[in-house]
């Protein structure tokens, strides 16, 4: 399973720098490839920091359990707002999402872990 997530991710991060490469060359820099790209880059970067800081926290003790599960749901959702954000209304509002969802995931993660439980 780990394999095609990386086969997948690679795939789409080639195909969308070629993209990119062919539509700066063109003349369009701001296009919607590239926005593609750079949401891409960004929620692939987020899954494997968050996967590293959860798994390292679950094992040393700091969290019961790390499930990265409802955050591949998180990110295509976020993702996909974050990206039609960034299109209609600028590159700041499309990280305003990105933050949002990675706070969000945070509550997750600490709700489901009695952090934030009385």
């Amino acid at each position: 399973m780990t394999r095609w997530v990386f086969a997948l991710s690679a795939l789409l991060l080639l195909g969308g720098i070629t993209t990119v490469a062919v539509a700066r060359r063109l003349g369009k820099s701001g296009s919607r490839p590239s926005v593609f790209v750079s949401v891409l880059a960004l929620w692939i970067a987020a899954w494997a920091l968050w996967g590293l800081v959860g798994g390292l926290a679950a094992q040393y003790g700091l969290l019961r359990r790390y499930d990265a599960t409802f955050f591949a749901a998180l990110a295509l959702a976020a993702g996909a707002l974050q990206y039609r954000t960034q299109v209609r209304q600028g590159r700041e509002r499309g990280l305003t999402v990105f933050v949002g969802a990675q706070i969000l995931w945070l509550v997750v993660v600490m709700v489901r872990n009695g952090v934030l439980s009385p």
